[in-house]
């Protein structure tokens, strides 16, 4: 039995966008008798709201979506990221950084090149985080040294699939110090050791991570683990060809919820831009459900 995961963040309130992206998840795993973990991931400490976890899972249980087991929270498994981290230290496979966002912005080769590319200014300028913390008097990162070359992946999407880390991104973050915190892993790391220890073999997520998922798999490589199958979901926009945001009117499920919309709304929009009959959010494993029904097009939302 494959094995997928439901994995909001607290950082804000669930929104349509996210909604579907969930949706599509949940009804993948139930048509097909596939396990369904929860992780609720709540590392991001500055964006995250003390209200945000327990209203994301009112939310998707008002959509109709549930989910195996409870919820394993990401907070909670700390020392295993940074058992991971010190791993890829011993390994030399990451490096202590002391740049700015404004640094890697500048030394850019030229003015229009994109500026979240890393252009590896402190790979060999530290022996240690300690002294890039002397250097800096700041919160320093731990960098990822991406090797050149394409990473290689067949998408349930998008098929055969390849992304040169080291081009889309440079060497990237997965962690930070400070002397009085330690370490502090982020994103790109925590997620790799909870899908392998949840037993994660298949990630669903939207369309704005696919240069995540080669990042993701450098990491496994060099931790020695397993890569899992990899569908990113095409994003709902805003007629301005961005993610949803505020800028494009209130989108979030909980204001829908307060407003008195019936969930059938919601599952009906869902089903609607997905390719599936609505009828599968009450008996999905009827449903005869196949990444080939889903639109390949970014689903526009008119506000």
């Amino acid at each position: 039995m494959a094995r997928t995961r439901l994995a909001p963040s607290p950082t804000g309130a669930l929104h349509l966008g996210n909604a579907r992206t969930f949706a599509l998840t949940w009804l993948w795993a139930r048509a097909h008798g596939h396990g369904l973990p929860l992780r609720m991931e709540d590392i991001d400490s500055p964006r995250k709201k003390s209200w945000a976890a327990e209203q994301a899972l009112d939310d998707l249980r008002w959509i109709g979506i549930d989910w195996d087991g409870e919820p394993l929270v990401q907070s909670s498994r700390a020392a295993a990221h940074v058992s991971a981290l010190e791993g890829l230290i011993d390994a030399g496979a990451v490096y202590p950084c002391a740049c700015t966002r404004k640094d890697v912005a500048e030394a850019q080769s030229a003015p229009h090149e994109d500026g979240r590319r890393y252009p590896g200014t402190c790979r060999d300028r530290f022996a240690g985080p300690e002294e890039a913390y002397a250097s800096a008097g700041r919160p320093v990162a731990w960098r990822f040294q991406a090797p050149p070359g394409d990473v290689t992946f067949r998408d349930g999407l998008r098929g055969d699939t390849a992304v040169d880390p080291s081009m889309s991104g440079g060497d990237f973050v997965v962690a930070r110090w400070c002397p009085d915190q330690g370490h502090q892993v982020g994103y790109q790391l925590a997620v790799v050791v909870d899908d392998a220890f949840q037993g994660v073999d298949v990630v669903i997520r939207g369309d704005d991570l696919l240069d995540s998922a080669a990042r993701q798999i450098l990491l496994q490589r060099s931790l020695g683990l397993g890569s899992p199958e990899y569908v990113h979901v095409p994003l709902v926009v805003g007629e301005d060809g961005r993610r949803l945001a505020k800028r494009h009117g209130d989108t979030k499920i909980s204001s829908l919820r307060d407003a008195g919309s019936p969930a059938r709304t919601v599952q009906e929009w869902i089903a609607s831009t997905s390719g599936f009959d609505v009828s599968a959010f009450d008996r999905p494993e009827a449903c005869a459900f196949g990444w080939g029904m889903v639109p390949r097009e970014r689903v526009v939302w008119p506000g």
